[in-house]
């Protein structure tokens, strides 16, 4: 097992190199006095001193030096002061939030973790459940009412559904609300006050014994999660009732019949693990969709998450800043195939010993 994580530890770099070039190569796309965001937060407004930045940061030189800056920056030999570099957690500047990436991708990524959390459990373990009960009753009416619903959930449009949940519970009962927390909350977490300790919202309210504030914050996320749950709900019991029914016409499964164990310890002690191999998969996926900030839902219930800031840098043009959330979102994706690949080794042994 440790030889395994190992060389699955191995292939991360290689991978995250291909990002890199992957990224790069899109960013070469654009003209050096869009790229000089990557390094200036200012862009001059005198034209004539354009060639003399394209010059200092070496966007005349070769695409492998100008490749080599991105990666580890340009450090100005005057000052000593290093401008740009991922490697060192500069992704550049972000003219549509007048902010550094990095410090929009720190102010908004908490949001959409502390959304990604919640709705994770939900998600998942609903859905799994629903795949295996219609599993276990193939072709009967559990069976055929989650196909049916399997169907809908799968070609009806994210924000088709999330407006017709702000209809009914936002406009008409008025139970739920958009954003992240009302009025009076917000000011009360803006003051000194409050702490911040993690920066999730939810699990801060509960530090600071703010009840009233964790309650507030998980009421405006309970549309956002009924929207990301319900159209995953509908994937995850597709996949996992296929994967049950494969394995439940196994011969061990048959074996275990035979030998008298009860319906129970049959479906959830013998099918059921054998049957999460794909579901781990769609899992893991899953949350990285969350985590990288799920632009649909956020933008649609005006929730302040990673998504809503790259539906505004897209729609300002800002490339620098969308490439800058590429790079994030495919090293969360690196980190979540490396866990996904562990989780498949302790379900399945075979997986370790190939």
């Amino acid at each position: 097992m440790v030889n395994y994580i190992i060389r699955r530890l191995l292939l991360m770099p290689v991978l995250l190199f291909g990002v890199t070039i992957l990224i790069f190569a899109m960013m070469s796309f654009l003209q050096p006095t869009e790229r000089l965001a990557l390094y200036v937060r200012d862009f001059p407004k005198n034209e004539n001193a354009i060639p003399a930045l394209i010059k200092k940061y070496d966007f005349d030189k070769p695409i492998y030096v100008q490749y080599w800056n991105w990666l580890v920056g340009k450090v100005d030999k005057a000052t000593g002061v290093r401008a740009g570099g991922i490697l060192f957690g500069d992704f550049g500047y972000s003219r549509s939030a007048s902010q550094t990436v990095t410090e929009l991708i720190a102010r908004r990524f908490p949001a959409t973790l502390d959304l990604a959390i919640w709705t994770a459990a939900p998600m998942i373990l609903v859905g799994i459940w629903l795949g295996v009960q219609a599993a276990v009753h193939h072709n009967g009416l559990i069976d055929q009412a989650a196909r049916v619903f399997s169907i809908v959930g799968t070609s009806l449009p994210t924000f088709v559904f999330g407006l017709l949940l702000l209809m009914i519970f936002y406009a008409n009962l008025h139970w739920f609300s958009p954003g992240r927390l009302s009025d009076d909350f917000n000011r009360v977490i803006e003051s000194e006050a409050f702490n911040s300790y993690t920066s999730l919202l939810t699990f801060d309210a509960l530090l600071n014994g703010r009840f009233d504030i964790f309650l507030d914050a998980l009421r405006h996320m309970v549309m956002p999660i009924l929207t990301l749950s319900y159209i995953s709900w509908a994937t995850f019991l597709r996949v996992t009732r296929g994967s049950m029914l494969e394995t439940l016409r196994m011969e061990y499964v048959t074996t275990a019949r035979a030998k008298g164990l009860t319906e129970h310890d049959v479906i959830h002690k013998h099918a059921k693990p054998n049957a999460m191999l794909p579901v781990i998969t769609l899992a893991g996926f899953s949350v990285v969709g969350l985590l990288g900030g799920v632009v649909i839902t956020e933008t649609v219930f005006n929730y302040p998450g990673i998504g809503s800031a790259s539906v505004r840098a897209a729609t300002s043009l800002d490339v620098v800043a969308m490439l800058g959330f590429a790079m994030f979102i495919g090293l969360i994706l690196i980190v979540a195939v490396l866990v996904i690949d562990i989780l498949y080794a302790l379900i399945d042994p075979r997986v370790r010993l190939s």
